[in-house]
């Protein structure tokens, strides 16, 4: 059976441009083109558009979506990760849900915030295997340690730094900042003084549990560090995300990148 465009694009949730763009740059090309010249989808592109998106969802732009979908041979296999990702971000959300509903109502009733119950759902322990791989399992030991250390209150601030650090980057992206602007390089100086004030990490100050020593080959390359951080955030739509997507994390990528060369 094969769909037109308006059917799919009510069936989807977009438009009739929006596939006609899709079909235009090579994303998603009909089925077959009636000699009405209308398009038609069948099975293999109704598949295909599910997996656009999935990756859309995530926060990755058109030329990301076409680079990850060209690596993908086997659509079932691809669908299946998006799938497990789907679970556990259903997963973590509703936790998160049922945190923010129990700190309301202990706010409403003047009942008492347990932090083990505030920061369900705000899990830092999902990057421990990707953490110990990158920089060691002593890094993760030190910044888990750090973490589990802080009370309610500094979890809480920590974590709106954080969240306020993303969506200054994602305001700044979208107002078409370019990455060697002034306003770009300030949000980078705050990025790499947000990444010394956590334990472990190449960045870390000394006095934040960091490695002592310079960058002349007998301490942490700091430079590397941040710069590969850059790449990171681009490459993976779960750094992306905080950024508002591919585009937005590449204009945080290109500034780390400029302000690593000339500042460390």
């Amino acid at each position: 059976m094969d769909w037109s465009v308006q059917q799919i694009a009510k069936l989807a949730g977009t438009t009739g441009r929006t596939l006609r763009h899709y079909d235009d740059i090579g994303l998603l090309r009909p089925s077959r083109t009636g000699n009405n010249g209308y398009r038609y989808y069948g099975q293999e592109s109704l598949v295909r558009l599910q997996g656009i998106l999935l990756l859309r969802e995530l926060g990755l732009g058109l030329p990301a979506v076409a680079e990850v979908l060209g690596n993908e041979s086997d659509a079932e296999h691809a669908l299946r990760r998006h799938l497990a990702w789907l679970q556990q971000e259903q997963d973590r959300l509703g936790r998160q849900i049922a945190s923010v509903r129990h700190t309301i109502e202990a706010l409403q009733t003047g009942g008492k915030i347990m932090a083990e119950e505030m920061f369900d759902g705000f899990d830092h322990t999902k990057y421990q295997e990707e953490v110990q791989q990158r920089w060691g399992k002593d890094a993760y030991a030190t910044s888990d340690t750090w973490w589990r250390g802080m009370g309610a209150e500094e979890k809480a601030a920590w974590t709106e730094q954080s969240r306020k650090l993303g969506a200054d980057w994602t305001a700044a992206a979208q107002s078409g900042v370019l990455a060697d602007s002034p306003q770009a390089q300030d949000l980078a100086r705050r990025h790499v003084e947000w990444l010394r004030g956590i334990p472990g990490t190449p960045a870390a100050s000394p006095a934040a549990g960091g490695p002592t020593g310079g960058n002349n080959g007998a301490g942490p390359d700091i430079r590397g560090y941040v710069t590969g951080l850059g790449e990171m955030y681009v490459a993976d739509p779960r750094f992306a995300a905080n950024y508002g997507g591919a585009d937005g994390a590449a204009v945080v990528r290109d500034a780390l990148k400029i302000y690593a060369e000339t500042e460390l």
